[in-house]
């Protein structure tokens, strides 16, 4: 059984979240990153709706997971692209769906290597919390509480939808 639900007041959260946070710490130029696949999306739509006026960058983390041995490769490794210094600049990181935070601790260490940002607002559309690391989201468009047999997943990125699947228990 698969389920919708609806990402535009999720979107709108996030957004206004970010304008928030941004005013808050004074942050006027602050560069946006994804994390593939789905964190790319929602940067795309975040990049547009804050007019921020450069593009912005893409992370593919797969080289820098902690579980890169016991799971292999992924076969679909894209390089890294980002248009940008990371050193010295604010970032948004981006991501779809934050859980154990092993991803964003990935994404970090792979930003850290591009060069030392002054700071890291982290966003994320969903929180399913289950953390394994002390990794918490600045912006969260939603926290959620899933069941163990329930999964949920951003699919996209044209129609961009967010699906709940029932793996049976």
């Amino acid at each position: 059984m698969t389920a919708l639900l609806d990402i535009n007041p999720l979107l709108d959260e996030l957004e206004t979240g970010l304008r928030d946070v941004l005013e808050r710490r004074g942050i006027e130029n602050p560069a946006l990153i994804g994390i593939r696949t789905g964190g790319v999306w929602v940067a795309d739509i975040l990049n547009k709706r804050l007019g921020l006026k450069q593009d912005f960058g893409e992370l593919d983390i797969s080289f820098y997971r902690d579980d890169f041995s016991r799971i292999g490769l992924n076969p679909t490794v894209t390089p890294s692209s980002l248009a940008f210094d990371t050193e010295g600049r604010d970032i948004i990181l981006v991501d779809d769906v934050i859980m154990s935070g092993r991803t964003i601790r990935a994404a970090m260490n792979e930003i850290f290597d591009y060069g030392r940002p002054a700071s890291i607002i982290l966003a994320t559309l969903i929180d399913l919390g289950a953390r394994e690391l002390p990794i918490q989201p600045d912006v969260v468009g939603k926290v959620l509480e899933l069941e163990t047999y329930q999964r949920v997943k951003l699919r996209g990125p044209e129609p961009l939808h967010i699906e709940f699947q029932e793996t049976g228990q």
